[in-house]
């Protein structure tokens, strides 16, 4: 089975444009997700999927210079940009990761490619996104790549075509869903980057943490955060863009 992680990243972001070539000590929030998602044991092949605007060239070069695929496609839909990339690299399995996730703990992916494995004729799609468990930041699906045909042939709606996998989650008649949650609820922290206060409170972590332990993972985040109380609340207010903003 060919496993492909494939990311959205543009540089049009709404919230926070650019947000996925700021850099903390002097390198790139995407090059810290790309140097994760190599330590993810399963995967075949990570694909970075881009728009072909001018604006995200420099997404490309990165890639380039990071010697990682990158296929470059429509800025709307998503989910054609999605299957066009996984048709590109023969993927058997999807995982869906996005770029506003730069500290993601690789150990979490292989976790959910596994379950995904382990449990093929029962579930068609697995994620921890669900189970309100896990920090924000910490997202995952994984879904085959014959489901993902299906929805890029089927689905109609805008919000189907802009998020990739709703057409799959919101048909669990269909779709077999599986859910995967951590032992305690970290639900309440929010370690994305989708604003500024966003991006300071990543900075912070990965200044304390990466110097020391470039491999650090959620459990050594917590701990820092338990250290530093005050932290959390740099983006505590920070609302979730709901499906369809």
């Amino acid at each position: 089975m060919r496993v492909a992680i494939i990311v959205q990243a543009r540089m049009t972001s709404t919230r926070l444009p650019g947000k996925v070539l700021k850099e903390v000590l002097g390198k790139p929030l995407l090059e810290y997700l790309i140097e994760r998602l190599k330590r993810v044991n399963a995967a075949s092949v990570i694909v970075i999927a881009t728009t072909t605007n001018d604006s995200d060239v420099p997404i490309v070069e990165l890639c380039d210079r990071l010697g990682v695929a990158v296929t470059r496609g429509s800025e709307q839909d998503v989910l054609a940009r999605y299957y066009e990339s996984a048709k590109a690299h023969g993927a058997d399995v999807v995982v869906r990761i996005t770029s506003d996730c730069p500290v993601i703990d690789p150990a979490i992916i292989d976790q959910a490619i596994r379950y995904h494995a382990d449990n093929a004729g029962r579930f068609d799609y697995v994620t921890n996104a669900f189970s309100k468990t896990y920090p924000n930041g910490m997202s995952v699906e994984v879904f085959s790549f014959r489901v993902l045909e299906e929805a890029y042939r089927e689905a109609s709606a805008e919000p189907e075509r802009e998020h990739v996998t709703p057409f799959i989650y919101l048909r669990p008649e269909r779709y077999g869903i599986g859910q995967l949650a951590y032992p305690r609820d970290l639900s309440g922290h929010r370690w994305t980057v989708d604003t500024a206060e966003d991006f300071e409170l990543i900075r912070l972590i990965i200044e304390a943490l990466y110097p020391g332990n470039p491999e650090f993972g959620l459990e050594d985040i917590a701990e820092k955060l338990n250290e530093n109380p005050h932290w959390a609340l740099i983006n505590a207010h920070v609302v979730q863009k709901k499906l369809g903003e």
